[in-house]
Protein backbone atom coordinates (compact mmCIF):
# COMPACT_ATOMS: atom_id res chain seq x y z
CA UNK A 1 0.00 0.00 0.00
CA UNK A 2 1.44 2.96 -1.04
CA UNK A 3 0.45 5.90 1.54
CA UNK A 4 1.29 9.24 -0.10
CA UNK A 5 1.23 9.11 -3.91
CA UNK A 6 3.95 7.50 -4.83
CA UNK A 7 3.57 5.03 -7.29
CA UNK A 8 6.34 2.43 -8.09
CA UNK A 9 7.60 2.36 -11.68
CA UNK A 10 8.14 -1.11 -13.23
CA UNK A 11 10.99 0.67 -15.24
CA UNK A 12 12.98 1.89 -12.60
CA UNK A 13 15.20 -0.20 -10.13
CA UNK A 14 17.56 0.70 -7.72
CA UNK A 15 20.72 -1.14 -6.96
CA UNK A 16 22.22 -1.08 -3.54
CA UNK A 17 25.88 0.17 -3.20
CA UNK A 18 27.25 -3.47 -2.67
CA UNK A 19 25.77 -4.64 -6.22
CA UNK A 20 26.93 -1.54 -7.89
CA UNK A 21 30.33 -2.32 -6.70
CA UNK A 22 30.37 -6.00 -7.53
CA UNK A 23 28.95 -5.00 -10.69
CA UNK A 24 31.95 -3.38 -11.68
CA UNK A 25 35.04 -5.42 -9.93
CA UNK A 26 33.49 -8.95 -9.66
CA UNK A 27 30.82 -9.30 -12.55
CA UNK A 28 28.62 -12.47 -12.01
CA UNK A 29 25.17 -12.00 -10.88
CA UNK A 30 25.23 -8.54 -9.94
CA UNK A 31 26.92 -7.83 -13.69
CA UNK A 32 23.74 -9.92 -14.82
CA UNK A 33 21.28 -8.20 -12.99
CA UNK A 34 22.04 -4.50 -14.38
CA UNK A 35 23.26 -5.64 -17.79
CA UNK A 36 19.18 -5.78 -17.56
CA UNK A 37 19.22 -1.59 -17.09
CA UNK A 38 22.39 -1.55 -19.53
CA UNK A 39 20.27 -3.52 -22.43
CA UNK A 40 17.20 -1.47 -22.65
CA UNK A 41 16.95 1.89 -23.39
CA UNK A 42 13.68 2.41 -21.50
CA UNK A 43 14.62 0.95 -18.48
CA UNK A 44 16.04 3.26 -15.54
CA UNK A 45 18.60 2.93 -12.83
CA UNK A 46 17.62 5.06 -10.05
CA UNK A 47 20.60 6.49 -7.48
CA UNK A 48 21.59 8.83 -4.59
CA UNK A 49 24.40 10.77 -4.33
CA UNK A 50 24.79 9.00 -0.83
CA UNK A 51 24.37 5.40 -2.50
CA UNK A 52 26.99 6.61 -5.17
CA UNK A 53 29.89 7.53 -2.67
CA UNK A 54 28.84 4.44 -0.82
CA UNK A 55 29.52 2.14 -3.75
CA UNK A 56 32.13 4.31 -4.86
CA UNK A 57 34.06 3.89 -1.64
CA UNK A 58 33.98 0.40 -1.73
CA UNK A 59 35.18 0.27 -5.12
CA UNK A 60 38.32 2.54 -4.12
CA UNK A 61 38.88 0.51 -1.29
CA UNK A 62 39.11 -2.52 -3.04
CA UNK A 63 40.68 -1.25 -6.35
CA UNK A 64 41.76 2.41 -6.93
CA UNK A 65 40.76 5.77 -6.52
CA UNK A 66 40.62 7.20 -9.99
CA UNK A 67 38.61 4.31 -11.29
CA UNK A 68 36.30 5.23 -8.22
CA UNK A 69 35.75 8.80 -9.76
CA UNK A 70 35.50 7.75 -13.34
CA UNK A 71 32.98 5.24 -11.99
CA UNK A 72 31.30 7.37 -9.84
CA UNK A 73 31.06 10.22 -13.25
CA UNK A 74 29.51 8.18 -15.73
CA UNK A 75 27.02 6.44 -13.08
CA UNK A 76 25.91 9.50 -12.44
CA UNK A 77 25.31 10.77 -16.07
CA UNK A 78 23.61 7.53 -16.80
CA UNK A 79 20.92 6.94 -14.00
CA UNK A 80 18.45 9.08 -12.74
CA UNK A 81 20.13 10.94 -9.51
CA UNK A 82 17.31 11.64 -6.73
CA UNK A 83 17.67 13.55 -3.73
CA UNK A 84 18.53 11.81 -0.11
CA UNK A 85 17.03 13.25 3.57
CA UNK A 86 19.69 13.00 5.80
CA UNK A 87 19.38 9.52 7.56
CA UNK A 88 17.68 7.69 4.97
CA UNK A 89 19.06 4.28 3.77
CA UNK A 90 20.59 5.33 0.51
CA UNK A 91 18.64 2.56 -2.09
CA UNK A 92 15.61 2.57 -0.02
CA UNK A 93 15.34 6.93 -0.12
CA UNK A 94 16.34 5.97 -4.43
CA UNK A 95 13.03 3.47 -4.36
CA UNK A 96 11.01 5.95 -2.31
CA UNK A 97 12.12 9.24 -4.36
CA UNK A 98 12.36 8.31 -7.38
CA UNK A 99 9.51 5.55 -7.79
CA UNK A 100 11.47 2.28 -8.30
CA UNK A 101 9.44 -0.84 -8.10
CA UNK A 102 12.92 -2.98 -7.71
CA UNK A 103 16.01 -2.86 -5.33
CA UNK A 104 18.67 -4.99 -6.06
CA UNK A 105 20.89 -5.77 -2.61
CA UNK A 106 23.18 -8.44 -1.30
CA UNK A 107 22.08 -7.10 2.55
CA UNK A 108 20.21 -10.06 3.70
CA UNK A 109 18.14 -7.56 6.24
CA UNK A 110 16.87 -5.84 3.58
CA UNK A 111 15.60 -9.03 1.60
CA UNK A 112 13.83 -10.19 5.10
CA UNK A 113 10.39 -10.96 5.56
CA UNK A 114 10.42 -8.15 8.83
CA UNK A 115 11.47 -5.52 6.47
CA UNK A 116 9.34 -6.57 3.53
CA UNK A 117 6.27 -5.98 5.69
CA UNK A 118 7.74 -2.74 7.11
CA UNK A 119 8.14 -1.54 3.71
CA UNK A 120 4.87 -1.95 2.55
CA UNK A 121 3.51 0.26 4.92
CA UNK A 122 5.34 3.16 2.70
CA UNK A 123 5.84 1.57 -0.51
CA UNK A 124 5.52 -0.80 -2.84
CA UNK A 125 8.75 -2.06 -3.87
CA UNK A 126 10.34 -5.84 -4.30
CA UNK A 127 14.01 -6.27 -2.85
CA UNK A 128 15.70 -9.30 -4.08
CA UNK A 129 19.18 -10.66 -4.64
CA UNK A 130 20.79 -9.80 -8.20
CA UNK A 131 20.38 -13.58 -9.32
CA UNK A 132 16.95 -13.57 -7.86
CA UNK A 133 16.04 -10.57 -10.06
CA UNK A 134 18.08 -12.12 -13.26
CA UNK A 135 15.76 -14.78 -12.90
CA UNK A 136 12.49 -13.63 -12.27
CA UNK A 137 12.81 -10.36 -14.00
CA UNK A 138 11.48 -10.71 -18.31
CA UNK A 139 11.78 -7.23 -19.55
CA UNK A 140 9.00 -8.28 -22.56
CA UNK A 141 6.57 -8.44 -19.97
CA UNK A 142 7.48 -5.17 -18.20
CA UNK A 143 7.05 -3.70 -21.72
CA UNK A 144 4.45 -4.77 -22.91
CA UNK A 145 2.87 -4.05 -19.70
CA UNK A 146 4.25 -0.94 -19.21
CA UNK A 147 4.07 0.43 -22.80
CA UNK A 148 1.19 -1.54 -24.59
CA UNK A 149 2.92 -2.35 -27.57
CA UNK A 150 5.06 -5.55 -28.81
CA UNK A 151 8.20 -5.66 -27.02
CA UNK A 152 11.26 -4.67 -29.35
CA UNK A 153 13.63 -6.41 -27.82
CA UNK A 154 17.01 -4.96 -26.45
CA UNK A 155 18.24 -1.83 -28.11
CA UNK A 156 21.65 -0.99 -26.31
CA UNK A 157 24.54 -3.16 -25.80
CA UNK A 158 25.58 -3.69 -22.36
CA UNK A 159 29.37 -3.36 -23.17
CA UNK A 160 29.06 -0.14 -24.37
Amino acid sequence: MITDGHEPDPTRLVADADVLAADLLVGGPARAALDEWRRHSWLDLVVTAPLCADAAAVIESLADETLAADWRGRLEQEAVVVDQPAGDHPALAAAYRGDGAHILSLDERLQSAEAGANLRGMMSVSVRSPDAFATVFDAAVVYESTFDEPYPGADRDPRA
